[in-house]
């Protein structure tokens, strides 16, 4: 078995002075980087949590990994089994629920990827291959929720 190992920083830029005397007395800025990436991704709470409308927020980036994960098992697959896929996007939702004490967790995520293909005897197998990928992505295979699909397969308008 190969093992896999990630690393990232963190760094919180919120501190507006007084550090966290108190819960509204902070932001929840924070760029995240990872060694040799050009860009870092700026991040914050969810505005519900007083986060930054502005910045992605884990939860935004949870669902963008599950997503990001599903395309690119799904454009493999379909390399694989002769499926010639032109174009592919999503438009994934999450669910996530909160619980009285202030935690909470992820209770589903569907999937929306509208896929154009270049044959109609592709679609069937396109849209067979979305359960495929679900079952070797990396990082739906860590969640433990529900990760649904609601896929579309197309052929470009002639």
């Amino acid at each position: 078995m190969k093992t896999h190992h990630y690393q990232a920083t963190i760094h919180w830029t919120g501190n507006l002075g007084q550090g966290t005397s108190h819960y509204k007395n902070y932001n929840r800025n924070h760029s995240i980087t990872v060694k040799d990436k050009t860009q870092a991704i700026l991040a914050s709470a969810d505005p519900a949590f007083l986060g930054d409308h502005t910045r992605y927020n884990p939860e935004e980036l949870l669902l963008s990994s599950i997503a990001s994960c599903h395309m690119l098992w799904y454009l493999h697959l379909c390399a694989t089994n002769n499926v010639i896929v032109l174009s592919y996007t999503d438009q994934p939702e999450g669910t996530m629920e909160e619980n009285n004490n202030g935690s909470g967790q992820f209770t589903s995520v569907t999937l929306h990827p509208k896929v154009t293909v270049q044959h109609t005897n592709m679609i069937d197998k396109a849209n067979q291959l979305h359960h495929d990928a679900n079952a070797m992505c990396f990082i739906a295979r860590s969640c433990n929720f529900p990760i649904l699909h609601n896929a579309f397969a197309e052929t470009p308008p002639f």
